[in-house]
C-alpha cells in the first residue's frame, strides 16, 4: 500500500517562516501529492508566499483560528494521509517518508505524532528551553499515544473526517489537537508517538509569549478538558512526578508572601529560616526529579546552559500551578453558570398538556 500524502499548513501572518516551511516540504525525500496552505485572514502576504512556493492556497476572508483552517484544508485534500504542519516548522528531509511508512506498515494505525528536534532555530534562552523541553517530553513519551499534535502529525483523512475534525469552538491556537486526540482514543482508534519523525521549530519565544501561551492557550483549556472528560493519562508532562512538583511549586508564592508579610508587619508566624529552607528544598527537587531532562539539556547545550535554565524551569512549574487553579475555577464557574441558566429557563406554554 502506497499512501498519498496531503500536507496541510494553516497560517495567520506567518510569512516570515512559511517560506522555509514550504521549502523543507519540497525537499522531502518523499514528495507529497499536494501541499495546501490555508491563509487564515493574514495581512502580511502569507498567501503570496504560499503561491510563490507552489502550494495550493485557500484564503479565508477573516481569521477563524487554526482549527477551522485545518478543517477546511482537510476537506479540500485528496490524499489518503493528512500531514498537518505548523507554518513555523521545517520538517526533516526523511520525516514524511518515516511517517507514511509507519502507516503503510501498520494498517491499523490511525494517527501519528512527531516531535521537535534538539536544535531549535532561535538562539534565545527562552526559545531554547521551551523547544528543547518539548523535544525531550516527546522523546520520553509513551509510544502508544494518548493525544494528537498538529504541529507535526499525520492522520488518515477518512478517520479525521469521520470524527468531525477539530473542534472549531477553539478560535485561537490552543488544545484543539489534544481534544481531537482524546476523541480518537476514546473511540478505540490507534494513536502513536514517533520521535524519529522530526521537525525544527523556528519560533522566537519571549518570556511573556511563553507564559501567556502556557497558561491561557494551553494550561487552562487543558485543565478544563481533563475535568470535562475525566481522563488524565500518566504520560508526557502529565506524569505523576510532574503533578507532585507542580503541587509543591504552588507553595512557593505562599512562602514568599508569608516572608514579605512578616517583614512588613514585624510579626513572626513562621521562622524565616524555615521558609527559606522549604523554598530551597522545593527548587532543589526540580532538577533532582528531572535529572534525565537536565542530562538531555547538557548533552545538547552543555552543563552551563542546563544550570542556567533552572529559574525558567521553576517558572514553568509555577505556570502549571496557575493554569491548574485558574482552569478549575473557570470550569466550576462555567458549570455553575450553565446550571443557573437551565434552572431559570421558563417553561414553554402548554408544555406537557394534551
Amino acid at each position: 500500500m502506497n499512501l498519498q500524502i496531503s500536507v496541510v499548513i494553516p497560517v495567520h501572518n506567518g510569512a516570515a517562516t512559511l517560506a522555509q516551511c514550504l521549502l523543507a516540504v519540497a525537499q522531502s525525500s518523499r514528495a507529497p501529492k499536494e501541499c495546501i496552505v490555508i491563509d487564515d485572514g493574514s495581512t502580511d502576504g502569507s498567501d503570496v508566499v504560499g503561491k510563490i512556493h507552489g502550494a495550493t492556497v485557500i484564503s479565508l476572508d477573516r481569521c477563524f483560528g487554526p482549527a477551522r483552517a485545518r478543517n477546511v484544508g482537510a476537506w479540500q485534500a485528496s490524499g489518503d494521509l493528512l500531514v498537518f504542519l505548523d507554518a513555523d516548522v521545517t520538517v526533516h528531509p526523511e520525516a514524511l517518508e518515516r511517517m507514511a511508512s509507519r502507516f503503510e506498515q501498520e494498517p491499523e494505525l490511525d494517527a501519528l505524532t512527531g516531535a521537535y528536534d534538539d536544535s531549535p532555530a532561535d538562539p534565545g534562552l527562552v526559545s531554547q528551553f521551551k523547544n528543547l523541553m518539548h523535544s525531550f517530553v516527546h522523546r520520553e513519551g509513551n509510544a502508544k499515544a494518548f493525544s494528537f499534535w498538529c504541529g507535526c502529525g499525520g492522520v488518515k483523512r477518512q478517520v479525521y473526517l469521520d470524527h468531525g475534525g477539530l473542534d472549531e469552538s477553539y478560535k485561537r491556537p490552543a488544545i484543539e489537537d489534544i481534544e481531537f486526540g482524546f476523541r480518537l482514543m476514546k473511540s478505540g482508534r490507534k494513536l502513536a508517538l514517533d520521535p524519529r519523525v522530526q521537525c525544527k521549530h523556528l519560533k522566537a519565544w519571549t518570556l511573556w509569549s511563553w507564559m501567556q501561551t502556557d497558561i491561557f492557550q494551553r494550561g487552562i483549556p487543558w485543565t478544563k478538558l481533563i475535568l470535562r472528560t475525566g481522563f488524565l493519562p500518566d504520560d508526557l508532562n502529565l506524569r505523576w512526578s510532574q503533578r507532585i512538583l507542580v503541587s509543591l511549586c504552588s507553595l512557593l508564592p505562599i512562602l514568599v508572601g508569608v516572608m514579605a508579610w512578616q517583614t512588613i508587619s514585624g510579626k513572626v508566624l513562621v521562622s524565616p529560616s524555615a521558609c527559606v529552607t522549604s523554598s530551597a528544598t522545593i527548587v532543589a527537587l526540580i532538577p533532582l526529579v528531572n535529572r534525565n531532562f537536565y542530562s538531555f539539556l547538557a548533552s545538547c547545550r552543555g552543563w552551563g546552559f542546563s544550570i542556567s535554565v533552572l529559574p525558567l524551569h521553576v517558572l514553568y512549574h509555577l505556570n502549571c500551578a496557575a493554569s491548574l487553579l485558574l482552569g478549575i475555577w473557570s470550569y466550576l464557574l462555567e458549570r455553575l453558570t450553565s446550571v443557573n441558566l437551565s434552572t431559570n429557563v421558563p417553561p414553554v406554554s402548554g408544555a406537557g398538556q394534551l
